[in-house]
């Protein structure tokens, strides 16, 4: 998927096939996010005027960088933590080995998009300094990047959800459900703070 073309790649997001689906396109919102990071640190690090921070905008830049490259390979392994569950779905109802290999399964599938906003909560983190010191000229581009990584963490939100709530292990499926509770009650409101605080200075 990685060497897919824009367009190649919302003709597969767009046909029947499982994947990529939900949590691949949360993925790319998530690299597209981390891009425009980047973006506000290569207009920053170079210029006289923001010297007193460039050592800042190099280390954003090298994370910014670094998540963007990881949160595109979260979209394959979004969809190769999809295939076996899709492929468990069919194991005849009578076979008795079902239940456990779907449990698996749904683990298996929910841990992707988890770890997904895990990497989109560290690109927050980073926007929020990309915003805050970044070149006057880019930051509407922090606050953009921070508007597409909220749809970016519900979207891989709900990609969790949708199969710990089929799961039969409730305690493991809610201890996961609060894990990913937290992120969101974290990096969605410091999200919303970035474009807050960006609206307010342009």
């Amino acid at each position: 998927m990685l060497e897919m073309k824009i367009n190649e790649f919302t003709e597969e997001l767009s046909c029947s096939k499982a994947t990529p689906g939900g949590g691949g396109a949360s993925a790319l919102a998530g690299a597209l996010s981390a891009s425009l990071g980047s973006m506000v640190g290569n207009l920053t690090v170079n210029k006289k005027k923001y010297a007193h921070v460039k050592e800042q905008i190099e280390s954003c830049l090298e994370k910014s960088e670094s998540l963007r490259k990881v949160l595109l390979e979260d979209i394959q392994k979004d969809a190769l933590a999809f295939e076996p569950l899709s492929k468990a779905y069919g194991i005849p109802k009578e076979d008795k080995n079902r239940e456990e290999i779907l449990e698996q399964c749904l683990k298996q599938a929910a841990l992707a998009p988890f770890e997904m906003i895990k990497h989109i909560g560290q690109v927050i983190d980073v926007l929020e300094i990309y915003a805050e010191i970044g070149s006057k000229l880019a930051i509407s581009d922090a606050a953009t990047a921070a508007s597409i990584a909220y749809g970016a963490l519900k979207g891989a939100a709900i990609n969790v959800y949708v199969n710990t709530h089929l799961m039969k292990e409730k305690d493991y499926a809610s201890q996961l459900e609060e894990q990913v509770q937290s992120y969101l009650d974290l990096y969605c409101q410091k999200a919303l703070r970035i474009y807050d605080s960006v609206l307010e200075r342009i």
